[in-house]
């Protein structure tokens, strides 16, 4: 190495410049016998190699200090004696005598965008090197002129571990002696000079906000409980069987006594008692990805490998799953790969460039939201999320991802005026790199973790969302089905005389139900922002409110799809969700709660019971209208069906609060049919108008396109469920009207 060259490189490592510090530090060979030893510690006063206690020489002027001599005296990785300005002596072996530990394959396929599991290359994971334990550091910044680890134990100094920059721009260094527990950052220089201080992007772990910086996590080995549930996903047939999902946010579903958020350990154990008692079969988490801002509720995500620190440690959390598992529930992740925040310490411009993101806003950024818009188009970014999606389902063992905001995904011009967007390369408004990032998400996803569910939370028309990429679709698992959201909740919205005029927002839903595999969300977006809680959207006095929440229930539990329920919606609450205070549990004290909230526990052992309302939810072999044209009188008449088994329900709705007796329907079997379900049952907070417990008897009489018929009484503002009872004995007197005089 010459002088001038030498010098360069010196002058760069002093002015915390250097893309490759190991081409100074470390041990060099000066000829056959002869090495030369340099360290760069710019808060020591005097240093020496452990091996020999040899003394290193400071450079004039410089915190570089250097030892000549006998290749033999000093062995391929040493350490060093030190001691700083306080005279705090220190020993470690030199981080700078270690070969790179990436390797050139992994670094390839990144590159490619096709490192599956690029956590397991990135980060700060603990490693050991010649049976030296340290963390190896690793990040993604190929705009950066230098990279550093930071913290307690250089004292936040980025002159002290400079990394080396391997290909496509990834940075490493290998620091023995660190331990997991270890708070970081990265400090990057730009090309032009800024100096930036960021979390790690695969940081699995960190600081409780408002502080943002890393935590080094030790090693994955928790104890895991759940090889049971794990194999009897890997073959659970979804499409044919119940789910019922309740959506939670868990810092405001509960607190403790003094206000404070409860660890994922007491959340678990909570949750999973009421969860299991009112029959629901999954819980789906508002995002636990590590954010800053908690107003936010998890969506504006900084790091994309971690569970909040909010509710205690990645440990914490896996307990929290296995726990679930363990009980028989699932959990699903609200997952946010449409868009980041601008937080100066996180993804935003994170090498000084726009690395994450687009450069242009027209591209880049959600000015609804004030975040920025991934760039599906470059592979790193791909790969980042594709691993971060694997990365929960594989080491956190959790069981779906409800995929947020694909619609802002999909198109160029979402929420944005003429001029405000760029067109794809055919002059379409369609993201061709975010279908593409989608295709390849779902594809990857199920290769890798068979039996996991993937959702899709988009809100148009787009076609073929949960079909698979081969025959041109997005190759999702289910769709929230908006649309049907919206028209319910417009046709409940209405005072019940105006409701005979809007029947079709009711059974509009019926002519698209099994183009998608639907799930049914009355979601946290719907109880907040001034929409009013789900209680104070129906319209009337106090009984009508809750009449009509049991039969808005009753009506999306019969209805074909999966089912989602926000929290707090079960019994009623009456204010719309804050994040920031606890559910209004104290209204369970009250009958009319009470009663909403044991219904929604019927309806939910009901809808898992009975194999007609779960069976067929994605094709019309599960679905008959009897009547959806009694527009007069606001009633809907439908049958859900098994279609393997022949097992069927008639489900009879009333939107009026007008009881309607002796209810002629047609029936497509003779016998006896059963009231199995009432949702003005007094037991629910009802009237209590109901029909004969003795069950109801059909006329050989044809009626609505049916060869049978009967008389029932619909009650008001409710729903009843009605099963046909093959075993019952033979002919009975049936229902009939009163004559009229």
């Amino acid at each position: 190495m010459s002088k001038t060259k030498l010098s360069t490189e010196l002058q760069c490592l002093i002015d915390a410049k250097s893309s490759d510090p190991f081409a100074v530090l470390g041990r060099h060979p000066m000829d056959d016998k002869q090495v030369v030893v340099r360290a760069f510690l710019p808060h020591a006063e005097t240093v020496a190699l452990a091996e020999g206690n040899l003394p290193l020489t400071r450079i004039e002027g410089t915190a570089l200090f250097e030892w000549h001599g006998l290749a033999s005296q000093v062995p391929p990785c040493y350490r060093l004696i030190w001691r700083d300005q306080d005279h705090y002596e220190h020993i470690g072996y030199d981080p700078y005598c270690y070969a790179p530990q990436l390797s050139d394959y992994d670094l390839h396929l990144f590159s490619e965008g096709k490192h599956w599991h690029a956590y397991r290359l990135l980060g700060a994971r603990v490693h050991e090197v010649e049976n030296v334990a340290g963390v190896l550091f690793s990040v993604w910044a190929p705009n950066a002129s230098r990279v550093s680890v930071v913290g307690d134990f250089n004292r936040w100094d980025g002159r002290c571990h400079q990394m080396r920059v391997r290909g496509n721009g990834v940075w490493e260094l290998f620091i023995p002696g660190l331990e997991p527990g270890l708070v970081y950052k990265y400090e990057i220089r730009a090309k032009n000079g800024d100096i930036l201080l960021k979390t790690d992007p695969y940081g699995r772990f960190y600081e409780v906000r408002p502080n943002t910086a890393s935590i080094v996590t030790a090693n994955d080995n928790f104890n895991w409980h759940d090889q049971k549930w794990l194999k009897q996903r890997e073959k659970f047939d979804w499409q044919h069987k119940p789910i019922s999902i309740y959506e939670v946010h868990l810092g405001s579903w509960q607190r403790g006594s003094e206000g404070e958020l409860l660890n994922y350990r007491q959340l678990a154990v909570a949750l999973v008692e009421y969860a299991k008692t009112l029959g629901f079969t999954h819980l789906e988490l508002l995002p636990v990805t590590e954010h800053p801002y908690d107003k936010s509720w998890g969506y504006q995500t900084t790091g994309y490998y971690a569970p909040t620190s909010r509710f205690g440690s990645p440990e914490d959390f896996r307990w929290f799953v296995d726990y679930c598992h363990q009980h028989e529930i699932g959990v699903i992740l609200d997952w946010v790969p449409a868009h980041f925040p601008k937080d100066a310490h996180a993804l935003a411009w994170f090498d000084g460039t726009s690395l994450y993101e687009h450069e242009d806003p027209r591209l880049g950024e959600h000015r609804d939201w004030s975040t920025l818009i991934f760039n599906f188009g470059r592979y790193e970014v791909k790969n980042f999320l594709i691993s971060s999606a694997l990365f929960w389902l594989e080491e956190y063992h959790v069981d779906g991802l409800r995929v947020d905001a694909v619609a802002s995904m999909l198109y160029l011009d979402y929420s944005r005026e003429e001029g405000e967007w760029i067109p794809n390369k055919y002059g379409g408004r369609e993201n061709l790199e975010a279908i593409d990032f989608l295709r390849s998400l779902n594809e990857i996803t199920h290769q890798q973790v068979p039996g996991v569910l993937i959702m899709a939370e988009e809100s148009t028309a787009w076609p073929q969302v949960t079909k698979p990429p081969y025959v041109g679709g997005l190759g999702f698992d289910l769709k929230w089905n908006m649309g049907w959201m919206n028209d319910t909740l417009r046709y409940m919205e209405k005072e019940s005389i105006y409701r005979q005029y809007h029947q079709g927002e009711l059974t509009f839903s019926l002519i698209y139900a099994f183009t998608e595999n639907f799930l049914l969300p009355f979601s946290h977006d719907e109880v907040v922002h001034g929409k009013q809680s789900m209680l104070y959207k129906m319209p009337g006095d106090e009984w009508q409110r809750f009449a009509n929440l049991r039969l808005v229930y009753f009506y999306m539990f019969t209805h074909p799809g999966k089912k989602l329920l926000f929290m707090g919606c079960e019994f009623g609450q009456g204010r719309e969700w804050d994040s920031s205070q606890v559910l209004d549990w104290y209204v369970l004290a009250y009958p009319f709660h009470q009663g909403l909230q044991h219904l929604v526990k019927t309806l939910n052992h009901t809808y898992q019971k009975e194999t007609a309302l779960h069976a067929n939810d994605f094709t019309d072999a599960g679905f008959e209208w009897i009547d959806c044209h009694d527009a007069h009188n606001s009633v809907l008449i439908y049958i859900r069906k098994a279609a393997d088994t022949g097992e069927f329900l008639i489900i009879a709705l009333n939107f009026t609060p007008v009881p309607r007796e002796y209810y002629h329907i047609g029936v497509p079997a003779a016998g006896r049919y059963d009231e199995i379900l009432n949702s003005d049952a007094q037991e629910f907070g009802g009237s209590g108008v109901v029909n004969s417990p003795d069950g109801i008897w059909t006329q050989e009489q044809a009626w609505m396109n049916r060869p049978h018929s009967l008389y029932i009484t619909l009650p008001p503002l409710g729903g009843v469920v009605l099963k046909h009872n093959q075993t019952a004995p033979g002919p009975q007197a049936v229902l009939t009207p009163p004559k009229k005089n």
